[in-house]
């Protein structure tokens, strides 16, 4: 499809002549190549674990989507450096209405497009899927802003009109660009997701269990679609083994619950020491050494500390 979008958008610059139809053809270039990666990344991070990737192969999507992003910032600089070029050596640009509908043709069908693999791409937390949806988003809206160039060039006759509207989107298309080369970053790094570690400290408080005395040290990771979550969870110390099995099992159902299958747990027990009782409010203990004094709610910042949580 990216293709076909293109070679109409080819069409619609050589019968017009139009730098902005050329910026808009030159970002398709982009989206098929992207694509074809996109495609290759999605078949790699799909492959299962194996001894030389334990995690999996996840990580390849980010890869994907930094190729992606460096491709749409390389297409903005070409982009200006051929509108410059017009600016000063300009052109009378012909049949100007053809392309104009032949552009909005393609603009349609990659907002449908985009709007399809940024849903799919949520749903399955795949970043190169998203990535690919929100560039042809990206191209839909800075066609749609070409189109209403065109149109004033059309009516005014303002020849230099076509290169300030070339050069006005490749700075879009190149922000654009450094957003998924940003995103993509973010999770090469491992950076921490804090809408998911608010929305999982939540989950969690609004579930705590009594024998949930202490919960910390809490690390996420992405591998593509798939969340891996470390932490170490302090129960009662004279919990035999299967007690304590099952108090992280029923914490490993409870994220499962809120955000899928997709989500591995490795969940440390710690036992309760003497400090502990003061923010433990297990009500029928036998072996309390302090006065209950108050619970602490976990937080974004001291869920994340490696240290057990004591007043």
């Amino acid at each position: 499809m990216g293709a076909v979008l293109f070679l109409i958008k080819l069409l619609a610059w050589y019968l017009t002549g139009s730098v902005a139809i050329l910026t808009d053809a030159l970002e398709s270039t982009v989206n098929v190549v992207a694509g074809l990666i996109g495609v290759y990344s999605l078949y790699v991070s799909a492959k299962p674990k194996d001894t030389d990737h334990p995690y999996g192969h996840g990580k390849a999507e980010f890869i994907s989507a930094a190729v992606e992003g460096t491709l749409v910032t390389v297409a903005g600089v070409i982009i200006i450096i051929e509108a410059i070029s017009t600016l000063f050596h300009p052109h009378t640009i012909q049949k100007l209405d053809y392309g104009i509908w032949l552009v909005a043709v393609t603009a349609v069908v990659n907002y449908v497009a985009g709007a399809i693999c940024v849903k799919t791409g949520k749903k399955n937390n795949s970043l190169a899927l998203q990535a690919s949806g929100r560039h042809l988003q990206t191209d839909t809206y800075s066609t749609g802003g070409i189109i209403v160039g065109l149109i004033l060039l059309l009516i005014f006759k303002l020849w230099w009109m076509d290169s300030a509207v070339a050069i006005l989107f490749a700075l879009i298309i190149m922000f654009t660009g450094y957003k998924i080369i940003r995103e993509s970053l973010a999770g090469i790094m491992d950076e921490a997701d804090t809408d998911l570690l608010k929305k999982m400290v939540a989950r969690l408080n609004s579930n705590r269990k009594e024998n949930w005395i202490d919960l910390h040290n809490l690390r996420i990771i992405k591998y593509g679609g798939t969340i891996h979550l470390d932490c170490h969870l302090t129960v009662p110390w004279y919990l035999n083994v299967f007690e304590a099995h099952t108090e992280i099992d029923s914490l490993s159902e409870l994220v499962k619950t809120e955000f899928g299958e997709s989500m591995e747990l490795f969940v440390h027990s710690d036992p309760c020491v003497s400090f502990s009782c003061r923010i433990c409010s297990k009500e029928d203990c036998t072996v309390r050494q302090h006065l209950f004094v108050k619970k602490i709610e976990w937080t974004m910042k001291n869920i994340s500390e490696d240290a057990k949580h004591h007043l």
